[in-house]
């Protein structure tokens, strides 16, 4: 799935750096101690998909990408899904996507901001730093693996720090 053009003009869009880094697990279902064996991107997806956003070309888990000293804050994002009643586990979550490219090894690939709401979530809430992306298969991608992310401005403004 990797683009190498867009029909969107290039001044919609910030570019920030990052670096790959360690997430908790859960999305993907490899952290110890998980209660999700197949992460809850997967159990997630479906409920996603019935409300209109279609996931199912992506990876089952997140790419977390620190974008430090630099943060980012949600301003329009292309989704917001209120009370997602995905568990039994815990009380429904809000979750909201924003469009975002991530450029690895020259190569761009075209994916999503993955935001669950703090204030709905119970646990493993991430830094304002922190961007957690559901992307296609990214080949060679690593950890301390140096990132671009493209943002649309209208959907989520960064801050540099």
């Amino acid at each position: 799935m990797p683009q190498t053009h867009s029909s969107i003009n290039d001044d919609q869009w910030k570019t920030v750096g990052g670096v790959v880094v360690r997430g908790y697990g859960v999305a993907s279902g490899q952290g110890a101690g998980n209660p999700y064996p197949d992460g809850t991107i997967a159990l997630q997806k479906p409920f996603f998909a019935a409300r209109g956003l279609d996931l199912a070309a992506y990876m089952a888990g997140t790419l977390n990408i620190s974008i430090a000293p630099a943060t980012f804050q949600l301003l329009q994002p292309a989704y917001l899904f209120r009370q997602v009643a995905w568990t039994t586990l815990h009380q429904p979550e809000d979750f909201s996507f924003a469009r975002c490219r991530l450029t690895f090894s020259a190569t761009r690939y075209d994916g999503w901001v993955y935001y669950p709401h703090p204030e709905t979530k119970e646990r493993h809430v991430q830094q304002p730093s922190m961007l957690e992306l559901i992307m296609p298969f990214v080949p060679q991608i690593s950890y301390d693996a140096a990132v671009y992310i493209a943002l649309r401005i209208d959907e989520v403004m960064i801050s540099d720090q």
